[in-house]
């Protein structure tokens, strides 16, 4: 992994909405756009050639509580990331799991420290236990680098809900400062399903290929608490 470049799967915070408690579904079942882990606002940062990695993350938010857990492989090939994203979802003794396929493409500063890049994430999503019809997400993301140890993203986009297909928009900001070569605290606001979220939490490499995430957020008017631990893993093919 290269130095204060954040790994994300490719669509790291889709969002599909189930019918039972939208906003907090909306909050731990993004698998993107996008974050890079699992945080809500995405980089425009791609896996180099032949790497691939796979993130795992657990949430829980609200008091009820709805509680998430993700996992989501992704490799380079040739011009493009490709992973998929697998979430399942669980709130008052009913579960939701959605999964799909998911695509990367940086098409302006893809190096590692370019000061300026921008990509194009997509992917879609199914509920696999009830059917339906099909939810999704397009995002743009953009990363800003003003120095070596500062980064901003920002991100504009759609989500597409599974069985209603209701489109909304996401969008948000977020600032990512390395302390060294092992530790990263990153700051986040971001709306998604008409609902705005704030998140604060921090990257810790294990090695150069393995880091844990942790962040803590509040969601919607009545800032609703929640809370994440992930694991990003990358490795190359051979």
């Amino acid at each position: 992994m290269k130095k204060n470049r954040r790994r994300t799967t490719t669509i790291r915070r889709l969002r599909p909405q189930p019918a039972w408690l939208p906003a907090a579904a909306c909050l731990l079942a993004s698998a993107a756009a996008q974050a890079a882990g699992h945080f809500d606002v995405d980089d425009a940062g791609m896996l180099d050639p032949g790497q691939c990695q796979y993130e795992a993350w657990w949430g829980r938010t609200g008091t009820e509580p709805v509680n998430g857990l993700h996992i989501g492989p992704s490799c380079r090939v040739g011009p493009v990331e490709l992973g998929l994203s697998a979430d399942r979802l669980s709130a008052q003794g009913v579960r939701s799991v959605i999964a799909g396929p998911q695509l990367k493409w940086n098409f302006h500063g893809p190096a590692a420290d370019a000061p300026l890049s921008a990509a194009l994430s997509l992917g879609a999503v199914f509920d696999l236990r009830r059917g339906g019809r099909a939810g999704g997400q397009l995002v743009l993301p953009v990363t800003w680098r003003p120095a070596d140890s500062l980064q901003v993203h920002a991100n504009l986009g759609a989500d597409w809900a599974t069985g209603t297909g209701a489109r909304t928009p996401r969008g948000g900001l977020a600032a990512e400062w390395a302390l060294d070569d092992k530790v990263s605290l990153i700051a986040e606001r971001s709306r998604a399903s008409g609902v705005w979220t704030s998140r604060v939490g921090g990257r810790f490499s294990l090695t150069p290929l393995v880091s844990v995430d942790v962040s803590a957020s509040r969601t919607g008017p009545g800032g609703v608490r929640g809370f994440v631990v992930g694991l990003n893993h990358e490795f190359g093919l051979k």
